[in-house]
């Protein structure tokens, strides 16, 4: 009798998910419909996709009708097209559908249409009416993550009224549309593979938000995206909590966005966050930053690194390994060495506790030489002895002590809300 219930739980789940995959099938399908269709994140228990996500829409060409695929990989964009016609565009689909994508967000001319896979494999899709415009010139403004008239943009004084970001924002709309970039798919994957619980708001903290240009952005791709979100900005500056709180209250979000003034350490929090931002926390800042999430055990984390002072003075005051006395001799040269050192230490540090990490490249060094970004995703695993002797014959040959493990590898360490 169980191994028949069981089966029937199994043919149900399999007939939901092929009506599911169904209806975005013809979805994707429909040349005169669709707007744009966007794959991301990883399904729990599968192998990541080639490309962390896919977007789709139909462009004429030359007087004819294609299905343009456009996939994205950490550093660039890949497009081709296929003809709307033929079974071409179905080939195409029933290959991206194929690919183990955990949510798939396709707009129509009616409607939208959210795929998500649960990390029991469960297929859920939720539609609802909506208008949008179909645009299928070849020719038209390149595709934003963030749109140029949203506007909270408009609020923060990067866009214009007219929408139009301006030619002196121009560096800072990129990083902030290039963080958001790494910040979607990464949650996606989160949610997928079930280290971010569903079912409940999802809670996100921006530590050292300043400005709150990134606080703002999370909050609008994030909502955007079809989650609840819960956002909190944590700076010691009163001005600037004074000033996004005013931002917040003219954008409507106030009910679900708030600024906190306290500094990174000594910052409190009712509910562990799901996800920890930081970008462009000076120095050791940044440190303190991870170090709360790791504290919080965050799902997941996105850190941009800016100035890295504290290794390069204890550089100077140590005599290099033979045969690098070179990459300590003169300074742009240290400083530089510095910089990989330190944020490759603190790499080697989240993967003790429990992370897995990535430093990737996130904006062109055109907009900003501090470009790095630390990805960590809780895993929870316990870290093999080979990574805590590697990262101890690296500090040990350069004899310096990064200040992350100062507060996250020490027994004693307190763990703080």
């Amino acid at each position: 009798m169980q191994a028949e219930q069981q089966a029937v739980e199994r043919t149900d789940a399999t007939d939901e998910e092929s009506v599911a995959r169904a209806a975005v099938r013809a979805a994707l399908l429909e040349p005169g419909a669709l707007v744009r269709a966007v794959g991301s994140g990883r399904r729990r228990g599968e192998d990541a996709p080639k490309y962390q996500r896919v977007e789709l829409r139909y462009v004429d060409l030359k007087g004819v009708r294609r299905l343009q695929v456009t996939e994205f990989d950490e550093r660039q964009a890949h497009t081709r097209n296929a003809d709307a016609g033929a079974g071409a565009a179905d080939a195409v689909v029933d290959e991206l559908l194929g690919a183990p994508y955990g949510n798939w967000h396709v707009e129509t001319t009616s409607e939208t249409l959210r795929l998500r896979y649960t990390k029991k494999g469960k297929s859920l899709l939720h539609r609802q009416a909506e208008q949008h415009e179909q645009e299928t010139s070849h020719d038209r403004t390149k595709q934003r993550m963030l749109d140029p008239a949203a506007p909270f943009l408009v609020e923060l004084g990067i866009s214009d009224h007219l929408g139009r970001v301006k030619p002196s924002r121009q560096a800072k709309y990129k990083q902030i549309e290039e963080f958001c970039k790494l910040l979607l798919p990464a949650l996606e994957d989160a949610v997928s593979a079930g280290r971010i619980g569903t079912g409940r708001p999802l809670h996100v903290v921006d530590l050292g938000c300043g400005s709150a240009y990134l606080t703002l952005a999370a909050y609008h791709l994030l909502t955007a995206a079809g989650h609840d979100v819960r956002m909190t900005g944590i700076d010691h500056n009163p001005a600037a909590r004074e000033r996004n709180t005013r931002r917040v209250t003219a954008l409507g979000w106030q009910d679900h966005l708030e600024f906190v003034d306290a500094t990174i350490a000594d910052a409190r929090l009712d509910t562990p966050p799901d996800v920890v931002l930081a970008l462009h926390a000076c120095d050791t800042a940044t440190d303190d930053a991870l170090a709360r999430a790791v504290g919080w055990e965050a799902p997941l984390i996105l850190a941009a690194p800016c100035c890295h002072h504290d290794i390069q003075k204890q550089l100077k005051r140590v005599e290099p390994p033979a045969p690098y006395a070179l990459l300590t001799r003169y300074g742009i040269v240290r400083e530089r060495f510095a910089d990989v050192l330190t944020d490759s230490l603190r790499a080697a540090v989240l993967r003790q506790v429990g992370y897995r990490v990535e430093v990737v490249q996130f904006v062109d060094s055109e907009h900003t030489p501090r470009n790095l970004l630390l990805r960590a995703a809780r895993t929870g695993a316990t870290a093999g002895p080979e990574v805590r002797a590697e990262y101890e014959a690296l500090t040990g040959e350069w004899q310096v002590t990064p200040h992350l493990a100062t507060l996250v590898l020490a027994p004693d360490r307190e763990k703080v809300l």
